[in-house]
């Protein structure tokens, strides 16, 4: 198999990200902030970084600029003499008048940088994803099988591919003989019962497969491109991401009493996979992380997440405050509050008497005293007034303006 420098990233990354909102409201899906210090895009790219993919357009649209300024600030890893370098592309109507009307359209209104690069094969990404992938065991299983397109595909519950995810049948070659775009009543293919093969909106193509497609014309892969290629007998393949997929990462053993150090070949959360696309599966997600053993980890060594980071002083606890089964950022001060079981971005401040429990807090919020919080998302540069109550009393979180997710997750944009 060729070298990394014969593979491109097309990171999709210009998404309105309506199920989203508010969050969206001032930023694309992918700038959406994430674990208290990321972004969500950030978890994408530092899978093509710890891939060895050093090649990566971004494309961009919706709210860019938040985005565009993050990976300006936080990945400028560019060396184009050397091949590595992190460009973000604007919609720019390259072809008519309008702009990325599907997933399929933005990689065809950009043909024109896949011929520029010697690229042999392009793979293709979200920035909405929460999972770690080695990208490159991905190209080697669709080099091997010399496919022209190969899908990454994940087990999930046919209740939660239902509308949302594009389902997979496949042979005993793992070749694609079945598709369904987000059917609302998906067939059950694969093992175990009542679980179907769902897309992860991870693709690799052939370069010249991935030209004839799109000029076919069809906007989205999962729509048009797809179904369109079966059609013609073209060559799908399908990547069991939890059964090939290989993070390895430190663990530690005793032996004879000695404490020793080891490498493991697969860690749990190599087959783990969300698409954080709603308030409560974002909401989820992020609470996840500060369990004692999280079903997916930001600690690994050997496979880290990078982001831009504000040179910000440490956090500390004073007068009594104190944080409990939560992550919390650089920059924050907790003055005689109580956090638990919450995540704390940067220069967060939790004033004396302040209460703030399963919640997400982002960059720069400040809890005046006496503040209660419970089950709620705080956008950034917010200001809790002293004494209010969130996520207690649903009517009077409605009265405020407040979004209330279906499982009753209170969210406070970042202008109020």
């Amino acid at each position: 198999m060729k070298t990394s420098e014969e593979v491109l990233v097309m990171l999709m990354a210009g998404g309105a990200g309506e199920r989203l909102l508010p969050l969206t409201k001032v930023r694309s899906k992918g700038a959406v902030p994430f674990g208290g210090k990321f972004r969500l895009v950030d978890l994408t790219l530092s899978n093509c970084i710890n891939s060895g993919l050093r090649r990566i357009f971004v494309l961009t649209q919706y709210l860019s600029e938040s985005l565009n300024r993050h990976i300006q600030e936080g990945w400028a890893i560019s060396s184009a003499g050397l091949g590595d370098y992190v460009y973000c592309i604007p919609a720019q109507q390259k072809l008519g008048t309008a702009w990325y009307l599907g997933t399929a359209d933005a990689v065809r209104q950009n043909l024109d940088l896949v011929a520029a690069k010697n690229v042999d094969h392009v793979v293709i990404l979200s920035s909405d994803h929460v999972y770690k992938m080695n990208y490159m065991q991905l190209v080697a299983y669709h080099v091997l099988k010399k496919a022209d397109l190969t899908i990454s595909a994940v087990r999930v519950t046919k209740e939660r591919a239902a509308g949302r995810l594009g389902t997979l049948e496949i042979d005993g070659n793992s070749r694609l003989i079945g598709f369904e775009e987000k059917s609302a009543h998906p067939k059950t293919h694969a093992d175990p019962a009542e679980s179907v093969l769902a897309s992860m909106g991870v693709y690799i193509f052939k370069v010249d497969a991935l030209v004839r497609a799109v000029q076919r014309g069809g906007h989205d892969f999962g729509k048009d491109i797809i179904p369109e290629m079966m059609g013609k007998q073209e060559g799908i393949f399908v990547y069991d991401y939890e059964r090939e997929n290989r993070i390895g990462d430190f663990d530690f053993m005793v032996r004879d009493g000695i404490r020793e150090r080891r490498l493991v070949e697969k860690t749990p959360d190599s087959s783990y996979w969300k698409d954080v696309g709603s308030i409560d599966t974002y909401f989820q997600t992020n609470m996840e992380l500060v369990a004692v053993d999280p079903p997916f980890s930001l600690y690994g060594e050997s496979w880290p997440f990078r982001t831009f980071q504000r040179p910000m002083p440490p956090s500390k606890c004073i007068l009594g405050g104190r944080a409990s089964d939560s992550i919390v950022c650089d920059g924050c001060i907790i003055s005689g509050g109580t956090v638990s079981n919450s995540i704390l971005s940067p220069g967060v401040i939790v004033e004396r008497n302040a209460l703030v429990e399963q919640s997400v807090v982002f960059d720069d919020v400040i809890i005046e005293p006496g503040v209660r919080l419970r089950r709620a998302i705080i956008d950034k540069r917010t200001t809790i007034r002293a004494g209010s109550s969130i996520g207690f009393d649903p009517e009077e979180d409605r009265r405020r303006g407040y979004t209330i997710s279906d499982n009753g997750i209170v969210v406070v944009p970042e202008s109020v």
